[in-house]
Parts: structure tokens; sequence; C-alpha cells
């Protein structure tokens, strides 16, 4: 499930099978789980879990987890952590909310109003700096990343509770809504039943790219004979993919299509995925979590790297607060409350290790889902809130039980 810091060794393509198939079962043993828990809560709620218009609102609710997710893969792969990110959302929803809606200047008679537009880069900018704050006070000024956002939750949550004063404050443009709610507009003359062509020609081609892509990655490996996954289990694993990708959007093409919150997920999923695997500040980031003193030896500016990946969270977290704000057409004092426990645990259950160095993308973006359907699933079968937080919070400890164990082994 986690990914070591350190280049692939060079060995000869095919030795080592036994420990290249344990490994890389491993490592996408969570991709199982995924789909173990899909069958059991489509078993358990009658067909419920997988009907079209399910899956759109399963989507659409955890998108924002997903997109903070990636930014906090950041945050604790390079050795740190963030608690405020939750509240990060609902004072940056509350900001959006004022500007769109429009306030009246306190002391004058001065009304200010702003187009969603240029509410959606502000907004953005906001988070940036807020990221930034922290980031300062971690990175330079050496105060502990709890005790820094730990301040940063209590802060953003009281401000937000002081501008709303206890009130929803919308409703806003329909423009800005589809950010959340929205879906991808159809080029292709529908069918009698309404099936969309255009979302499910999108997914297909989708699905293809990123075999292309898995593919050329594979064959490269195996020229330069370093270590790769078995064929049997490279195609297994791409197949169950494809399958993935092309029955979710089977599903959602017989409903709405894809929803555009999905495609901003996927275009943000597919950068990080390069970041993390194809540039070099990524790799320095993973250096940093595995020992920030041999990076720092080795000519890392380690104190930057690590201001930055707060920058990046905090424009996340931005991101995700308008895209709450969107989804409920309004800002709410209690918007975001706990979501940095389902974004921490997100990446923990993905594979992310809690001690920094290692993590990955898709492992992220996976637990992200386990959680979300896990969460679907038991509301629909009616199981309380409070004996669903007591689920979670044993799923957690076990994903960081096996995370230990494994390194101990």
């Amino acid at each position: 499930m986690t990914e070591a810091t350190s280049a692939p060794t060079a060995t000869p393509v095919g030795a080592g099978t036994g420990t290249s198939w344990k490994s890389h079962i491993r490592e996408y043993g969570l991709l199982g789980s995924l789909l173990v828990i899909m069958v059991f809560f489509q078993i358990m709620t009658d067909g419920v879990l997988l009907q079209p218009v399910n899956i759109t609102n399963l989507i659409q609710q955890n998108s924002y987890i997903v997109i903070m997710a990636l930014g906090m893969l950041f945050v604790i792969v390079g050795g740190n952590i963030d608690l405020s990110v939750g509240s990060i959302v609902g004072f940056v929803g509350a900001i959006a909310a004022l500007l769109m809606v429009g306030f009246t200047l306190p002391g004058t008679e001065i009304f200010i109003k702003v187009h969603w537009f240029p509410v959606i880069l502000l907004s953005l900018a906001l988070g940036g700096l807020i990221g930034a704050a922290q980031g300062w006070f971690v990175a330079y000024a050496a105060i502990p990343a709890f005790i820094v956002t730990l301040g940063g939750m209590l802060i953003f949550r009281g401000l937000t509770g002081n501008m709303l004063a206890g009130q929803f404050v919308g409703p806003f443009a329909n423009d800005f809504q589809n950010i959340s709610k929205g879906f991808i507009p159809e080029f292709i003359t529908a069918t009698a039943q309404g099936f969309k062509w255009t979302s499910m020609l999108l997914g297909a081609a989708i699905a293809a790219a990123l075999f292309a892509f898995d593919f050329r990655k594979w064959s490269r490996a195996g020229a330069q004979e370093i270590d790769r996954e078995p064929a049997p289990l490279f195609i297994g694993k791409n197949l169950v993919f494809a399958a993935l990708i092309l029955g979710v959007t089977y599903l959602l093409a017989s409903y709405r299509g894809l929803p555009v919150v999905l495609v901003i997920m996927g275009a943000l999923i597919l950068f990080y995925n390069f970041v993390t695997t194809r540039t070099v500040i990524g790799r320095r980031i993973y250096a940093l979590g595995g020992n920030a003193q041999a990076a720092r030896l080795s000519g890392i500016k380690t104190q930057r790297l690590a201001f930055l990946t707060f920058v990046n969270m905090g424009v996340l977290a931005g991101l995700a607060g308008l895209i709450v704000a969107a989804r409920l057409n309004s800002a709410t004092p209690s918007a975001g409350n706990s979501f940095e426990l389902d974004v921490i645990a997100a990446c923990f259950i993905g594979g992310v290790s809690a001690s920094g160095g290692a993590g990955r993308v898709m492992g992220v973006v996976i637990g992200a889902f386990f959680m979300g359907i896990m969460n679907n699933g038991m509301s629909i079968l009616g199981i309380g809130i409070f004996w669903q937080q007591v689920v979670k919070g044993f799923v957690l400890l076990a994903a960081v039980y096996l995370d230990v164990y494994n390194k101990s082994k």
C-alpha cells in the first residue's frame, strides 16, 4: 500500500518474482478492498448503492474530500499534518458568499457585490495566503505543525461564526452552482432513452489513455531492466481499473452525464500524479519526509519545500470551500466541520505512511472513495451517525496498524 522513496533497484526483469508479487499485491490490496466493500453494500442495500443517481451523489459529496486529500498527501509525505483544512473550507466559503451576495461596509453606506468569477480567483488566493501563513510558522519558526494548524482550526472556525452570525448566506448564481452541481454539455444527440454519449465516449477515452500511459511506463521499466509488476498482475490491475471507469461512466451517462466536479477532480488527480512521479519537486517532498536531515545535507531547501506544501494545501482547501458552498447554495457556520478527519483518514487508509516519506496519489483517491462508500452505504442502511464514526475509527486504526506492521517486517 505504501511506496518507497528510494529509486527502484535495477534487477533483471522477471528475477525475484516472489518478492515482486508480494510487494505489488500488498500495494494494490486497497483496490481489492474497495471492490469488496462495493459488492458488500450493493448486496446489503438491494442494489441502491450503484444506482446512477446515487453514484452521482456519491461523486459530488466526496469530490472536496478527494481534492483536499491530494494536498494533504504532500503535507503528510513531507512529515507534517494539517488540522485546519475543514475550518479553511468554511472560512473561504463564507468570504466568497459575502462577496457574491453583497454586503455593506460597516459605518458606511457603501454596498459591495462581486461577480462570481473573480470571487473564485480571490478565494483560491485567500486559501493560498492562509496556507502560506501557517507554512511560515511551521517551516521557518519551527513550531510543530500540529500546534500551528490546531490554532488555525480554532481561529478560522471562530472567524466564520462571527462573520455569518449564525445565519446562512446565499443563494448564488446558477453558473457558480454548476461548479459542484453541473454536468458537462452533450455534443452528440441523445437517444430516445436520454443516454449521454458524449460522457460515455469521454470515459472510454480516459480509460484508454490511462492504459496507454501505464503500459508505456511498464514497458520502459522492462527495457531498462528495472523491477516491475509481473505481467498477470499488470494486466489484471488495468482490467479492473478499466472496468471501474467504464462501469461508472455508463451509469453516469444513463442518468445526467459526467458531473463538472468530476472533471475538475480528474484533472487534479492527473496533475498531482504527474508531480509526484515525474518531477524533481515531487521526489524532493518524498525525500523530505523520508529523512529531513539527509535531504538538507543533499542540498534540498527543506524549509521552502515544507512551506510550499502548506501553500498548496491552502489553495486546495479554498477550492473545496467553493465547491461546498456551490453544492449547498449557501455558506453556513458549520460548513467543513470534521472534514479534516475524513481527509486525513483517506490518506492513511490510502497507504500514506504516518511517519512521512511514502504514499501514492491513486492510493489516496481510492482511500477517499473507500470512506465515501462506507459513509453512503451505512447511511442507506439507516446506521446512526455515531455508529458510523465508530466504524470509521476502527478502519483508520486498522490502516495505520498495517502501515506500522509492514514497516516492521
